[in-house]
């Protein structure tokens, strides 16, 4: 494993039935920064994501986080995965279920405290989690991923839906991490987003189309904002594609090898 990468991905390939999701990504995500991972609904972003924290069922490759196999044992309490949803116990107060989770990681209860302030929710701390504001909600889900103090943080879509003040706020609150040290993997689909990263991926229909930087991204495509150069990478990966010279086609003729030698 590279010393500056927190994730490294060799060769995944995932399936879902008879379908191929992933036919043979690799990447690498630098540690201390933040990787956004960016594309359309259904390229396959929560897929990546569920198999760098081990939820994911793999049909080959390999993923190794933080130095070791993803989803392992060692990993429980340096990777934190905050999911789409909101992974909260309604019927528990906000206190409640950061306290339940300390309990759990055998994090130090002094956690509870730290997060309720990293996350602006100490006024709200006695109520139940499912009666706050959905902004609230979000937060308290990010607040559950921050306990234990994790390495790696990889939060699914954790602003979707938010108002913009909301988005600016936890922005910030992830640049805050990151400057900690913490490796942060956020995805999205709103392209405006792009530019709060340190380093992008851009994906489409299962495929990374682009690892880059923000500036890099928008030089590369002769663009001046994140969606426009978006939109011309698609544009050349379908006329790469047609032309027979894609990634796609590559990763084609790696499968062909591998069957062919068995």
């Amino acid at each position: 494993m590279m010393n500056n990468s927190a994730v490294e991905v060799t060769d995944l390939r995932v399936r879902r039935g008879t379908v191929e999701v992933f036919d043979g990504v690799d990447l690498a995500i630098p540690r201390g920064q933040i990787t956004g991972l960016l594309g359309p609904s259904g390229c396959g972003k929560t897929t990546l994501m569920r198999a760098l924290v081990g939820v994911q069922r793999i049909a080959g490759g390999t993923v190794i986080v933080l130095g070791e196999p993803a989803g392992s044992r060692q990993l429980r309490r340096r990777v934190a995965y905050g999911t789409q949803g909101a992974a909260v116990y309604g019927d528990l107060t906000v206190r409640q279920n950061l306290s339940y989770l300390a309990s759990v990681l055998g994090a130090p209860k002094s956690d509870v405290d730290r997060v309720l302030d990293e996350v602006g929710l100490r006024d709200q701390a006695g109520q139940l989690a499912d009666s706050v504001s959905g902004g609230q909600v979000t937060r308290v889900s990010l607040a559950m991923a921050l306990v234990g103090s994790p390495e790696l943080i990889v939060l699914d879509e954790p602003t979707v839906g938010l108002d913009p003040v909301l988005r600016v706020e936890l922005w910030t609150l992830f640049r805050g991490l990151a400057e900690r040290g913490v490796t942060m993997i956020v995805s999205s689909h709103v392209m405006d987003e792009a530019q709060r990263c340190d380093r992008l991926l851009l994906m489409r229909s299962g495929r990374i189309i682009a690892d880059t930087t923000p500036a890099a991204l928008l030089a590369d495509t002769n663009t001046t904002d994140a969606e426009a150069a978006f939109l011309a990478l698609i544009e050349r990966d379908t006329r790469a594609r047609a032309e027979g010279t894609s990634d796609g086609v590559r990763r084609r003729t790696r499968r062909d090898r591998r069957e062919g030698s068995r």
